[in-house]
């Protein structure tokens, strides 16, 4: 359940980094209430600190609900280990033998104006390597929604814009591969789409006709779709009042605080000493070699 992944999280401490990801990725393959998880992972909890061991071991448990998804669906999937400037997931049809490569994406509800470099459109590209499509699964309400540079990109690179909420979609209705349905179509969109869009349009959300895709691939209706997408937002304004808890409690613990008090935590949240340690160590190991 999504509750333990969390508590997985907060309890790491200090433990190993490897240990409590194998932990985590357990505990994702065995989930009962694994389509409710699924709702959830989009969207990263203010409580974990920004650039943290617990944000890394967010997106790692991320990671593990994409793979899994990809596998209720039907296809084989793993999480690849490699860390920095690489894919998340490698996905590989059974039945059909296409491989993919698949980076997930979650937000923080609080997050401002994202950019094209929090998509990574362009190197998720450059990731896939010898696999035949890339895939970007983000939240569905996270996608610009009029015009961006990132549609441009994933249809000049074809890069499939996908998401969260498309992947519940398709595992609550039972959609899975077979010798004579395959997604390949759906992964391949932004290079047919390429064809059809005018090039003064290629910056314009093609997130709709994404859907039509799916809906026509399927065979299902876009009412169901759009219940679905409903419920969905249900349970985001749910997580959001939540989310926004968190932070009245912080206003509260912070209007708490001594004079003294403010002070250190002031100086704690610049992460003064670290600079001033930082600089010591760039001081100190500054040699002349003529």
């Amino acid at each position: 359940m999504y509750k333990d992944i969390l508590e997985i999280i907060e309890k790491s401490g200090k433990s190993d980094f490897e240990e409590i990801t194998k932990e985590l990725e357990d505990c994702i393959n065995t989930d009962e209430n694994f389509i409710e998880t699924l709702r959830q992972i989009g969207a990263i909890p203010e409580f974990i600190v920004h650039d943290s061991t617990e944000e890394k071991l967010f997106s790692k448990a991320s990671d593990a609900v994409l793979s899994r998804a990809f596998r209720e669906i039907g296809l084989k999937s793993v999480v690849l280990k490699e860390r920095g400037d690489s894919a998340d997931v490698l996905v590989e049809s059974p039945i059909h033998g296409y491989t993919l490569v698949a980076d997930a994406k979650a937000f923080r509800m609080s997050r401002t104006a994202k950019n094209q470099k929090d998509f990574k459109v362009v190197a998720l590209s450059c990731w896939k390597k010898d696999a035949d499509y890339a895939v970007l699964c983000s939240p569905y309400f996270q996608y610009p929604s009029k015009v961006s540079q990132i549609y441009a990109q994933a249809i000049s690179h074809n890069v499939c814009l996908f998401s969260w909420e498309h992947l519940i979609f398709l595992i609550d209705n039972n959609i899975k591969e077979t010798a004579d349905f395959s997604f390949s179509p759906l992964w391949n969109f932004s290079n047919l789409y390429s064809r059809k869009v005018l090039s003064s349009d290629m910056k314009q959300c093609f997130i709709n006709a994404f859907n039509s895709e799916m809906l026509g691939l399927t065979g299902l209706s876009n009412e169901i779709f759009q219940t679905q997408l409903e419920k969905q937002i249900k349970i985001i304004k749910q997580r959001g009042t939540a989310e926004k808890s968190f932070w009245e409690m912080e206003i509260s613990k912070i209007n708490s605080y001594t004079k003294e008090e403010a002070i250190l935590e002031l100086i704690k949240s610049k992460k003064i000493y670290e600079k001033i340690a930082q600089i010591d160590t760039y001081i100190q190991g500054i040699k002349y070699n003529g």
